[in-house]
């Protein structure tokens, strides 16, 4: 993947996360992902740090589904 492409999924995965703590009463859990430094709009930082960060964010990000406090079960069956 090139770097423009993972910056791109950077930002992607940016705002699926900023849409998930504005839809539900539950906070993302970004330690790791913060403390790297790194954002979508840090384009002087190489193409690993970027790589690292989109890495801890998506770990963020699933981290809040699978939580036990989540009780939605969803039906096998397609409509």
């Amino acid at each position: 993947m090139k770097k423009q492409e993972l910056i791109h999924l950077h930002g992607l995965l940016a705002e699926i996360g900023n849409y998930y703590e504005e839809t539900t009463p539950a906070e993302l859990d970004l330690d790791d992902y913060d403390s790297l430094g790194v954002r979508p709009t840090s384009i002087h930082k190489s193409k690993t740090d970027h790589k690292t960060a989109v890495f801890a964010l998506a770990d963020g990000i699933t981290g809040a589904f699978e939580s036990p406090e989540r009780s939605e079960t969803v039906s096998p069956s397609a409509d």
